[in-house]
């Protein structure tokens, strides 16, 4: 007897009848339903399943929380748009399942929303890489303009597979946090953050997942696509001047542009997913940190070193070893009956003292341990991520099983905070959020079962399981942390290190591109690397400095901090079991490539200060790569030994048989004056000050502390072509919140040069923060190194002559033979072939290919012989390390490398 299946969803008024055919088998019962990240309806304490698609669809169209008469509109006015425009897709309900996606426009003209059908447009999950939830799902009025690229798309067994084609020599950035290649045509990447200790440049997954593609066209015009799903997301640039991506239906792409420029797109991007947290003027600055500090004893001799060796630093960091047990919030105050860390307090008053800031790690995993206050109290409150069962997930990670907080719940996330407000009070400058992908030990994915269950909050997408959350697991937790610091102190402004994150992490925390190593390919790449976050909406990004697995060789790591130094983030770090790494663990002439390139760094703050500025209010990118100065060169497209600090252009040597002077230095159309610090060295990297620009420079600090508002502001001026020149300069009390209510000063300055005379005075300023009485030191670019000196007065125009040509070409040759001498003179750092292990070993820098029948394994001799990979080439699949002792097997599903 055929029997008809009645259910009532949780929508007043909806009703729905289905009778059971071969599309799926039902048992009956009324529930209470939700959407799973797969498309089906989860039951929610009812015997009830159902896995039909068809009632799935239905469903959903009816589960999104708008009025009926709101949904009606916006219905009938997409479908209008879409009609007249000639781009109606076809529903994923009706036998087609695939062509051109429907549109309208978001957020501001020239961003268009696309979505496979008005359904599924209503059917989608609320957006987190928005930063205003709602700005995504509301179209805007009076715009008549339609896209230029219109994706298409196609509907195949619950995925949706979407294709963008772009005229021949597109060419593709961003992807987010990346390894290889800085032009993205020919890679694929798989957006699933992973635990990739040790990757490489064909790893497809990384810690960081960011489905967001920066195309440049031929003729230097960009556009930006954006996938806006949570889940796991296929991007694929194999085939060129295409753009493809495949996730699990349903989800929209949102385009930005066709814009005039990369820079323009960058902008409008910011709009939608917010702009990177002004950071505080201490966390510009070096940071030196190691897996671990063994005690407080070891931390104070770090700072004691620095200032007595007179390198630049501002923060030391605590790894996971300060903690009782790997237990978060706790202090090991006691280790084999010597005490270790026995009063944080004491040790960060110490450090406060002598100029540095102290960072200190926490990570998701809480101990599952009765009497620990924070799993009791975490217990409580019920805010663990649950099982399929409904219980409380526990996983294996440093302290041994551990409970997650589920941070897609309000009620977490404010338990969160309130333990952070409280860790604080011990002196606590910054928090690092690490592990946080979330990582698990002892399983084959390196995270936890995708069947576990989040209690989210409606507005991020409710009761989903975690295959819908992982990717913004990480971001969600340093959004708790950031927020925790704030209840601290509203007066200071948060400082958040986290390890994973999604597109619009940089609303909460800076980032660093992971457990890199010590080799120089490895170097070459923290270079795009870093360009590839902030071209992805992330500027305050970079690695540790040196590598963090494998023992670096003396010229490795003074090359490193070269680079690394003109970071927008400037970490060292390494892991535990390797020799030091501190800028004078590698011998004189070492240490002293570290301490020009941070003096470098620190006399470069004010700019870079001023950059970071202009990120937060306005959404310019930081670092950049070269080819931002002329969007037009397609063969700068690919260059990867350079990059831009607004006109600042960093050119550095990043081979290790590569000596930057030998090389041809490749620049963009116009005007570069090179220029140094009196500290030109074969191992720091060349500096070029593109023509038209000025930029501000400092005193070189010990640390951030001892500037003071009355001290000599220099300016660099490079004229361009018709002799005049700009630029700007932010200032305000380096911290807090006061320049939100106008407490700072924004003064842009221009430089003019008529016949024989250069003029340089102030052109405009904001902001209520009194200019500072000091004297203005001007030094007037003329090539090749050279310039002339001029003196003032900060607030007045300053006049001073220019050379005669005769004059301005004999300067040039002096500096040139003044840079020869130095090149001369220099102490070049030791090229070794080998760095030492701590017994004396010398070990290989180079991982080692070893190839025996069905499998190709990879080895790193220099970290004790590890593996990195074990791949069984007739299944595909690999063995791969996911901690320091333990190697699994697993299929391409799960696999981090092409």
């Amino acid at each position: 007897m055929e029997r008809a299946l009645y259910l009532i969803t949780a929508f007043p008024g909806f009703f729905l009848r289905h009778r059971p055919t071969t599309l799926g088998q039902y048992t009956t019962s009324t529930c209470s339903i939700s959407r799973t990240s797969n498309g089906y309806l989860k039951r929610i304490n009812s015997e009830a399943h159902f896995s039909s698609r068809a009632i799935a669809r239905t469903f959903l169209r009816h589960s999104i929380r708008k009025t009926k008469v709101k949904k009606r509109l916006i219905d009938q006015r997409f479908a209008a748009v879409c009609k007249m425009t000639g781009y109606e897709g076809k529903s994923l309900n009706s036998d087609v399942k695939s062509g051109k996606m429907v549109f309208e426009p978001i957020v501001e003209e020239g961003v268009f929303r696309f979505d496979c059908s008005t359904d599924d447009r209503n059917a989608a999950f609320p957006s987190i890489s928005f930063e205003n939830l709602k700005v995504r799902d509301t179209p805007i009025a009076n715009v008549n303009k339609v896209p230029t690229y219109v994706p298409s798309f196609e509907c195949v067994s619950e995925q949706q597979i979407v294709n963008i084609e772009f005229p021949p020599n597109t060419s593709f950035y961003g992807t987010g946090e990346v390894s290889g290649q800085l032009e993205r045509t020919g890679k694929r990447i798989f957006t699933w953050n992973t635990d990739a200790w040790g990757y490489g440049p064909g790893t497809t997954s990384l810690y960081q997942s960011h489905p967001w593609v920066l195309a440049v066209l031929p003729n230097g015009e960009a556009l930006g696509v954006l996938a806006d799903t949570t889940r796991r997301c296929e991007v694929d640039l194999r085939k060129e001047s295409n753009i493809k991506f495949i996730s699990a239906s349903a989800y929209p792409v949102i385009t930005f542009g066709p814009f005039a420029s990369p820079t323009e797109v960058l902008v409008s991007f910011a709009c939608a997913v917010g702009t990177v947290y002004m950071p505080p003027k201490w966390a510009l600055g070096y940071h030196q940190c190691r897996w671990s500090y063994e005690s407080d004893a070891r931390v104070r001799e770090i700072a004691r070193t620095f200032r007595e060796k007179s390198i630049p630093c501002d923060v030391i960091w605590m790894d996971i070893d300060y903690m009782d047990g790997f237990r978060c919030f706790t202090f090991d105050q006691a280790c084999f009956f010597q005490e270790r860390f026995p009063d944080p307090k004491s040790l960060v008053d110490d450090l406060h003292q002598n100029g540095f800031k102290a960072i200190w790690m926490l990570d998701p995993g809480i101990k599952n341990e009765e009497g620990y206050s924070v799993y009791d109290s975490g217990s409580k409150r019920d805010i663990w991520i649950q099982n399929a069962d409904g219980k409380p997930f526990v996983g294996d990670v440093w302290p041994g099983p551990c409970v997650f907080p589920d941070y897609t719940q309000s009620t977490a996330r404010s338990w969160w905070a309130n333990l952070v407000k409280d860790f604080v009070s011990n002196g606590v400058d910054g928090i690092w959020n690490d592990m946080n992908e979330p990582a698990v030990f002892k399983t084959v994915t390196k995270t936890m079962p995708l069947s576990n269950i989040h209690r989210g909050d409606p507005e991020l997408g409710g009761r989903q399981n975690h295959s819908h959350y992982h990717n913004v697991y990480g971001m969600l937790m340093a959004r708790s942390t950031y927020e925790g610091m704030k209840l601290a102190n509203e007066q200071k402004r948060p400082f958040v290190l986290t390890r994973a994150g999604f597109v619009g992490s940089q609303r909460y925390a800076a980032t660093w591109t992971g457990d890199n190593l010590s080799t120089w390919e490895h170097l070459h790449m923290s270079i795009s690397m870093v360009v590839q976050l902030g071209l992805s909406g992330q500027p305050l990004s970079g690695p540790d400095i040196g590598g963090f697995a494998g023992n670096a060789t003396p010229k490795l790591f003074g090359r490193w901090m070269g680079v690394g130094a003109m970071f927008p983030f400037c970490r060292g770090h390494s892991e535990t079991d390797t020799i030091d790494h501190e800028p004078w663990s590698f011998g004189e002439e070492c240490e002293e490539v570290c301490r020009l390139a941070l003096r470098r760094r620190y006399r470069l703050l004010p700019h870079i200060y001023t950059l970071f500025y202009m990120a937060h209010t306005r959404g310019i990118p930081v670092a950049t790569p070269t080819f931002f100065a002329d969007p037009k060169d397609l063969e700068l497209r690919t260059h990867e030994n350079s990059f831009l600090l607004g006109p600042l252009l960093i050119y550095a040597s990043t081979g290790k048989d590569q000596e930057l002077y030998e090389m041809h230095h490749k620049l963009p159309k116009g005007i570069w004056s090179s220029f140094d610090f009196e500290d030109v060295h074969p191992d720091l990297p060349a500096l070029y000050l593109k023509g038209g620009s000025i930029i501000p420079l400092g005193p070189p600090y010990q640390h951030i502390g001892e500037a003071n508002p009355t001290d000599d502001l220099t300016l660099l001026v490079a004229l361009d072509e018709l002799g005049k020149a700009e630029g700007i300069l932010f200032e305000d009390d380096g911290d807090g919140y006061e320049y939100t209510k106008g407490g700072y000063l924004l003064t842009t300055y221009v430089a003019v040069r008529q016949l024989s005379v250069v003029t340089v005075k102030i052109l405009k300023t904001e902001g209520s923060w009194k200019r500072p009485k000091r004297r203005l030191h001007v030094q007037l670019l003329l090539g090749k190194g050279a310039m002339i000196d001029a003196w003032g007065v900060d607030g007045e125009t300053l006049q001073f002559p220019m050379p005669s040509e005769s004059e301005v070409s004999d300067l040039v040759l002096a500096s040139e033979k003044k840079l020869r001498t130095h090149l001369e003179s220099a102490k070049h750092i030791p090229d070794l072939d080998k760095s030492s292990g701590h017994k004396g070993t010398e070990l290989s820098e180079t991982p080692v290919e070893v190839k025996s029948g069905d499998w190709a394994l990879k080895v790193v001799p220099w970290i004790g012989g590890r593996i990195i990979s074990m791949e069984h080439v007739p299944t595909v699949g690999f063995w791969i390390r996911f901690n320091s002792r333990h190697y699994i097997f697993i299929r391409d599903n799960y696999c981090n490398t092409a």
